[in-house]
């Protein structure tokens, strides 16, 4: 058998847009992509949103997802042109020789049906095993994919599990009929760094250990780097650069990899703090209501004007309900919050308008923080009206200096969210903010769902602004790469506590408590062997303990 399983060459994909007040035309998205991939290989498809890596990525199952269409080139697996196949051919295709590892595997998952049935439902179905030998196998992969009581786990349903271990359990459903190529769709990107680290080592582990091929889509490079033997980086439908992992990460020649390769080189100089600080958390415990477990434990930090105070943990420490704690959405159980001088009622709806307008907020996913059927400049502008009475010309005068202000201009001042970039999308909701004139800003994981270099652009204009406004930011993330570009102070959360809190100098420098050394090592690096040395690095810790 010929060690080449897939050749993809001269591949055009196309769609059929519909913008508003337009006729529908049609567009051309992948601009004649090719590759070739052998068993046993990995190879990454690395870019920004919209550079076409998912739709490269399902074209393997000449699959087009929301109206897309493949509209010429050659798709080869097994050495035949899956093109050209019948229905009834490509049914026995997807599921059996090629399977599919989605970004978000809460959503994948029927809510209703215990694990273990939806895993071996692709095998059984394909005629690969017997429903009790599918079982079987499903057991040894939960066993190579690390996951706890491989016997049992099985048997709970998908909300029973962590988010890595659903993201593990999906693994093993793609990989459980023994296809020939899986395609992992930014199987990563939703978890944070320690997990991240669990199922990037597990995913590595299960394509050595069955010889599958297998495409690996992201946005970060970093991650890319630890499992891919080749990468090709995308742009906007085109082939950018493909060659080997080492050529890409250590001598890249095109410019745009460049930059993919020295992203998060952001110098920022750690400000001292003023004597007196903006925002005072003191000794805050609450809890969600109808609940006994309190989710603050006695939390203290504060924050100083112009300066940023970063809140970085894993899912659950408690990150973002102390954003809601200091908004006034969650009311605390004990304790008092500060701002600029005078105690915070904790209730929102009690807060004056001025305490509302100070404090405002910027939300991870700017799609679901906008009215889709509102303009740029309803949106901006809402701001101005409400908290200041400005209207008509004056208006447009301001929400035109804001524009500016976030460097898009006033020719997007009447499109609608859907005419936007991700990164735009999130540019508007930081004018919005803006608009109201506040003294802080809590930013709620606000580059997490933006691509590397779109994210740098945006905590480049946070910095920018906060220069001009002098605007203090709290800065909730998981991102380590983030924390160390932006903050000049950081607070380390695990289990609704603070477990680590000082200037950035401070926290960044050893020795280090078991959970921020943690952290701190699981921040992807650009090199080669990274993932192998973390882990190594871990045993011999656990081995010591």
């Amino acid at each position: 058998m010929s060690d080449q399983l897939v050749k993809v060459r001269d591949l055009k994909i196309g769609a059929t847009v519909f913008p508003p007040n337009a006729k529908p035309h049609d567009i051309e998205i992948v601009h004649g992509v090719s590759f070739d991939l052998e068993r046993g290989k990995v190879l990454g498809l690395i870019g920004e949103s919209g550079a076409g890596k998912s739709t490269i990525g399902l074209s393997t199952m000449a699959y087009g997802r929301g109206g897309v269409r493949i509209t010429g080139g050659e798709v080869w697996i097994n050495g035949r042109d899956i093109l050209q196949t019948k229905n009834a051919d490509l049914r026995a295709l997807r599921g059996g020789e090629v399977t599919y590892v989605s970004q978000s595997a809460a959503a994948s998952f029927n809510p209703a049906r215990p694990i273990v049935e939806q895993i071996v439902e692709a095998a059984v179905r394909h005629k690969k095993f017997s429903r009790s030998e599918a079982e079987k196998r499903a057991v040894e992969l939960f066993r190579k994919l690390g996951l706890p009581e491989p016997e049992t786990i099985g048997e709970r349903y998908p909300h029973q599990v962590s988010g890595g271990q659903l993201q593990r359990c999906m693994t093993a459903l793609a990989l459980c009929p023994e296809p020939d190529l899986v395609v992992f769709d930014e199987p990563t990107t939703a978890l944070d760094v320690t997990t991240q680290i669990d199922v990037l080592m597990a995913i590595k582990a299960a394509i050595r250990d069955t010889g599958v091929a297998a495409l690996y889509i992201t946005h970060d490079l970093a991650v890319v780097a630890q499992v891919s033997d080749d990468i090709m980086v995308l742009k906007l439908g085109d082939t950018v650069e493909y060659g080997s992992t080492d050529q890409i990460i250590n001598n890249p020649q095109e410019d745009y990899t460049k930059a993919l390769v020295s992203v998060r080189s952001i110098d920022h100089e750690e400000k001292q703090p003023t004597p007196d600080p903006l925002l005072r958390v003191e000794n805050v415990t609450a809890r969600y209501k109808g609940t006994k477990f309190d989710v603050l434990k006695d939390v203290n930090v504060e924050l100083h004007p112009g300066q940023t105070l970063a809140v970085v943990g894993e899912s659950g420490s408690g990150k973002s309900t102390l954003a809601r704690v200091i908004t006034g959405l969650l009311p605390q159980r004990e304790g008092q919050i500060t701002f600029d001088g005078r105690q915070l009622t904790p209730e929102q709806s009690a807060r004056s308008r001025e305490d509302l307008r100070e404090l405002q907020m910027i939300y991870q996913m700017a799609d679901v923080a906008m009215n889709p059927r509102q303009t740029v400049g309803t949106i901006i502008g809402r701001p101005l009206e409400f908290y200041f009475g400005v209207k008509g010309d004056e208006k447009r005068k301001k929400i035109i200096d804001l524009l500016d202000e976030i460097e898009m201009g006033k020719d997007f001042i009447d499109r609608y969210p859907a005419e936007l970039s991700g990164g735009q999308k999130q540019r508007v909701c930081i004018a919005r903010a803006l608009a109201a004139k506040p003294k802080m800003i809590i930013c709620d994981e606000v580059t997490s769902a933006l691509d590397p270099l779109v994210a740098d652009g945006i905590l480049k204009l946070l910095l920018d602004l906060q220069k001009i406004e002098n605007v203090a930011y709290l800065f909730i993330t998981h991102d380590l790469a983030t924390v160390k570009a932006i903050a000049d102070s950081i607070a380390v959360m695990y289990q609704g506590q603070v477990v680590r809190y000082g200037s950035k100098s401070e926290v960044l420098a050893p020795p280090f408590d078991d959970y921020t050394d943690l952290l701190l090592s699981s921040v992807p690096e650009m090199r080669l062997g990274w993932l192998e040395d973390v882990v190594a690095h871990r045993k011999m810790e656990s081995a010591g303990n």
